[in-house]
């Protein structure tokens, strides 16, 4: 199985423009998310897709780029028409592409293994990962992307509110009576899936929650998803730096 690693990085974040050239200890975060995406071995070839010719000529001086359009309205819709320029070249035809967050410098390589050896499963078509929400604060964060699972290990909604509600019992208690996982936005695609999901149109829960993952499901997409135990670090804003655990 050949697997492409892709990292969307665009430029005009809007809590944070520039954010792949910000420094994180004398490396820019591109960077830094480039060489923990390397590290995993299962990986075939890993490449930068951006929108930005800063961003472009920073990459092409230390890794793989592409030049895609500023118009993509996620970073999945980045990564199909990054595949598409890469084209199959001295590594032939990919069979998965990983979408990895332009944002988690520290990803960590295992992670991105858990997620393609879901693809050892011939019905999954879309992975992701999640992990265990352990302090209150993140529960209620409507930044904090929550997941209900299935005992299949299939994602049954994803929300920015709490799921599941707890009916009945006080909010601060949910936590400790409750299992709940966040989302980590780490994606993996089948080629020929990710050529589809790349032609739906937004749907009515994608808009009201602003997450794309549910524009699959609403097309009736499975996506199957693994737990791990490793946390990531994402930066959405200039004081997430400062958050930075190294």
């Amino acid at each position: 199985m050949q697997v492409i690693g892709i990292i969307p990085a665009r430029y005009a974040s809007t809590r944070f423009p520039g954010k792949p050239l910000a420094d994180i200890g004398g490396k820019s975060m591109i960077r830094r998310v480039y060489e923990q995406a390397c590290r995993c071995t299962a990986l075939a070839q890993v490449v930068v897709a951006t929108d930005h010719p800063d961003i472009f000529r920073h990459v092409a001086g230390f890794g793989q780029v592409v030049m895609t359009s500023p118009d993509h309205p996620s970073g999945t819709d980045r990564c199909l028409e990054a595949i598409r320029l890469v084209g199959e070249g001295k590594y032939g035809p990919r069979d998965v592409v990983v979408n990895i967050q332009g944002d988690e410098p520290f990803i960590h390589p295992l992670q991105i293994e858990m997620l393609i050896g879901l693809f050892a499963e011939s019905r999954c078509r879309i992975a992701s990962l999640v992990k265990k929400i352990e302090a209150g604060d993140e529960l209620f964060d409507e930044n904090v992307v929550k997941v209900v699972v299935g005992p299949d290990k299939r994602a049954l909604y994803f929300s920015r509110s709490p799921i599941p509600f707890h009916r009945g019992l006080p909010q601060e208690q949910w936590i400790k009576k409750g299992r709940f996982f966040k989302h980590l936005g780490l994606y993996g695609y089948r080629i020929e899936t990710l050529e589809q999901i790349g032609r739906l149109p937004q749907g009515a829960l994608e808009k009201a929650e602003s997450l794309e993952q549910l524009r699959w499901l609403e097309h009736g997409f499975d996506i199957h998803v693994n737990e791990t135990g490793l946390d990531n670090q994402p930066v959405d804003t200039p004081d997430d730096l400062k958050k930075l655990r190294f």
